[in-house]
């Protein structure tokens, strides 16, 4: 799938409302857009996530909007580096997803996008919770060396079509990802990236992610865009 030619997408800053706090994240927005995808972190990372801004990039650049949004407030991501328990909160990490998805509907600039979701590690889980619990809201899940399992008895609801994408070298996490797919009873896809460890650091692993996650959005968001 090409890239789509335009100029540098437009930047914003956002702030979403969950609960009791509210988060940071960065939109960018393409012009013309064609659909959504708002990353879920996971494992300690924020939205200034370097492989996840990677992978950003290239979907902004076949046209796909993105949003990088923190999970945590500050507070709480000085907590998690203590105790490293918040980023297991699948829960926790799944109800802000939710805020996220329901501020950008309702937002002028992205009401009217396609959304998709974009899990890492177990931000993963956290975004398979999230689409379950909005079904008619998220088209399409890519997890990037993520944790599906940890979503639990929600896998079997979720109703966008979901792929899986796990390093050749990740051999736990390929397990574990296949348990999940089992689970799984949408249109879904496992990719293994062979020479890749769980980080995907190894020269053009991510690029490969990129690649395929593009691919997936592009089939599952565009080809559904939401009438104006």
């Amino acid at each position: 799938m090409g890239a789509a030619a335009g100029a540098t997408p437009r930047q914003r800053a956002l702030r979403i409302a969950a609960g009791a706090v509210v988060l940071d994240a960065d939109l960018n927005l393409p012009d013309p857009a064609r659909g959504l995808v708002l990353f879920a972190h996971g494992s300690g990372s924020s939205r200034f996530s370097p492989r996840n801004r990677h992978v950003a990039q290239l979907l902004n650049r076949a046209g796909l909007a993105t949003v990088l949004a923190d999970l945590l407030s500050p507070q709480e991501e000085r907590l998690d580096e203590r105790t490293r328990q918040m980023r297991f909160d699948i829960g926790l990490l799944a109800q802000r997803l939710v805020a996220g998805i329901d501020a950008l509907r309702g937002d002028d600039a992205t009401a009217g996008l396609a959304i998709g979701l974009f899990g890492a590690s177990t931000g993963a889980a956290a975004a398979l919770v999230a689409a379950a619990q909005r079904p008619d809201a998220v088209r399409a899940v890519v997890s990037r060396g993520g944790r599906p399992d940890l979503a639990g008895g929600s896998l079997p609801a979720v109703k966008a079509p979901t792929q899986l994408i796990v390093g050749g070298d990740d051999h736990q996490v390929i397990v574990l990802n296949r348990q999940a797919l089992a689970e799984l009873r949408v249109e879904k896809q496992l990719q293994i990236v062979p020479g890749a460890g769980h980080l995907f650091e190894e020269p053009g692993a991510l690029d490969a992610v990129a690649a395929l996650a593009r691919d997936w959005f592009m089939r599952h968001l565009v080809a559904n865009v939401l009438p104006p």
